[in-house]
C-alpha cells in the first residue's frame, strides 16, 4: 500500500515504544495518527501481548490492527546485553521514548532514565506504571482494573441498589495514554522554548501511573469530602450535580439520552416539549429544587419521551435546543451521515484483514491533518528499514542479530 504524504503535525517526531498493552501504545498510537514516526519495539517471536487479544479475525486481533496503526514493528531482546546496546543507539536517534515496565526495570538493563539521558540529553522519556515510579504501592503489578478501582470513579458507577460497574473498555489505560501524548507535547514545547534561549539538557522524564489521569477526572471530590464531608456515591444515570440528565426509553424501545443542565436548556426543553406548567411548578423551578426532586422530574420526561417514538423526538426537539440523542451501537454509528460527513469512519486496504473499516482520525486539524496509511505491522516487519535507516547497520549485520536472537 502506497503511503500518503505526511502532513500531520508531528511528522518529523521519532518515537520508540517500549511498552505493551494499552496504555502506552494509546500515547504512541495517537501520536502516529498525526504523522510522528513510531517505531515498536517487540520481543522477538512472540511480540506485544496486544496481539493475543480477541476477537481475532483470520487469527489477527483486531485490537492489534487498529492501536498499532500507522506503527512500525522491530524486535529486539532487552534482556540480552546486546539488546540494550541497540536500544541506547536507537534511542540517541529519538525525541521519545515510551516505556511501560515495573519501576526499577530498565535501570536493572543499565537503560534507565540516567544512562539514557546521559547519552540524549533532548529525549524525553515517558514511563508507565499502575502506580508510578515513587510511593508505596510503586513495585505492586498493576493493570487498568485496579487503577480505575482505586482512582475513585468506579465507586460511583452504577445505581444505587447495584454493585459498582467496571467500564466495557480499558478506561484507565486509554485514560493515561491521552496523559502521555498531552505531558510529551508539553515537553516538546519546553524543550523547544528552552533551546531558544540556549539552555541544554531539555530532556526529561514523565511519570504517568495508570490510575492518577482518571483521578484527576474526578475532578471536585477531593475537596468535596475534605470540606463539606461528602463522598459521591452511585446515582445510576444522572448527573449528581444538575438536573436533569438521565436515559429514557422511547415507545419505539430504543434509548435516548437528554441533558438539560443550565436553565435555558431546561427551559427551552420544557416549551419544546409542550410542558410549559413544569416550568410555574416550584419542584423544578431552578437546578437546586429539580436535584431535590430529581425522581419526580424523571417520571415526567419517561412518561412523556416513552409516549413518542425516537425519530419524532428528534425531529421535534433538537430544532428548539433540545440537547438529546440515541444511545448508538456501532453498527448504528457506521450508518449515521454525521460520521461519515466527518471521516469518522474510514476504509483502508490490509495485507492480513482486506478491506478494512476503523475509526478514522480525531480531532481534525484545518491545516495539518493526520492520515492512516495502514493497519499494525507483523511482528519485526520494519527491522530493515529501522535498523539500516536509524543506525546504518548493513544486511549482514541484521542477518547477524537475528541469529544470535537480539532481534
Amino acid at each position: 500500500m502506497k503511503e500518503s504524504a505526511n502532513t500531520g503535525p508531528l511528522a518529523g517526531l521519532k518515537v520508540l515504544d517500549l511498552s505493551i498493552i494499552v496504555a502506552g501504545g494509546t500515547a504512541s498510537s495517537l501520536m502516529a495518527d498525526f504523522g510522528a514516526e513510531v517505531v515498536k519495539i517487540e520481543r522477538p517471536k512472540t511480540g506485544d501481548p496486544l496481539r493475543n487479544w480477541g476477537p481475532f479475525y483470520k487469527d489477527v486481533s483486531l485490537w492489534w490492527k487498529i492501536h498499532s496503526r500507522n506503527k512500525k514493528s522491530i524486535t529486539l531482546d532487552l534482556a540480552k546485553s546486546s539488546g540494550q546496546t541497540l536500544l541506547k543507539q536507537l534511542a540517541n536517534e529519538a525525541d521519545i521514548l515510551i516505556e511501560g515496565f515495573r519501576p526499577g526495570t530498565m535501570e536493572n538493563w543499565g537503560i534507565g532514565p540516567d544512562e539514557l539521558l546521559a547519552s540524549n540529553p533532548e529525549l524525553i522519556i515517558v514511563r508507565y506504571s499502575g502506580f508510578g515510579q515513587t510511593g508505596p504501592y510503586k513495585d505492586r503489578p498493576g493493570f487498568g482494573t485496579i487503577a480505575e478501582c482505586m482512582s475513585g470513579y468506579i465507586s460511583m458507577t452504577g445505581f444505587p441498589d447495584s454493585p459498582p460497574v467496571l467500564p466495557p473498555i480499558p478506561l484507565a489505560d486509554e485514560i493515561a495514554g491521552i496523559f502521555g501524548v498531552m505531558s510529551s507535547m508539553m515537553a516538546l514545547y519546553n524543550r523547544q522554548i528552552k533551546a531558544s534561549s540556549n539552555h541544554k539538557h531539555t530532556g526529561q522524564v514523565i511519570d504517568v501511573s495508570l490510575f492518577e489521569p482518571l483521578f484527576r477526572l474526578c475532578i471536585p471530590h477531593i475537596t468535596m469530602a475534605h470540606l463539606l464531608n461528602l463522598v459521591r456515591e452511585r446515582v445510576g444515570n444522572d448527573f449528581p450535580d444538575a438536573a436533569p440528565r438521565s436515559l429514557y426509553q422511547t415507545r419505539d424501545q430504543q434509548w435516548l439520552g437528554l441533558s438539560a443542565t443550565s436553565q435555558n436548556t431546561w427551559e427551552n426543553l420544557a416549551e419544546a416539549m409542550g410542558m410549559s406548567e413544569v416550568l410555574n411548578d416550584e419542584r423544578f423551578k431552578n437546578n437546586a429544587s429539580r436535584l431535590e426532586n430529581k425522581d419526580a422530574l424523571n417520571e415526567i420526561l419517561q412518561q412523556y419521551l416513552g409516549g413518542v417514538d425516537l425519530e419524532d423526538i428528534m425531529e421535534n426537539l433538537v430544532p428548539a435546543g433540545g440537547v438529546v440523542g440515541p444511545v448508538y451501537t456501532a453498527d448504528q454509528i457506521m450508518n449515521d451521515p454525521h460520521y461519515a460527513a466527518r471521516e469518522d469512519i474510514i476504509e483502508l486496504e490490509d495485507p492480513e484483514l482486506g478491506n478494512t473499516k476503523m475509526l478514522g482520525v480525531v480531532p481534525k486539524f484545518s491545516k495539518t491533518p493526520g492520515v492512516i496509511n495502514h493497519a499494525g505491522p507483523t511482528i519485526g516487519e520494519h527491522n530493515s528499514d529501522i535498523y539500516a535507516d536509524w543506525l546504518g547497520l548493513s544486511t549482514a549485520d541484521i542477518s547477524d542479530l537475528e541469529s544470535e536472537g537480539t532481534i
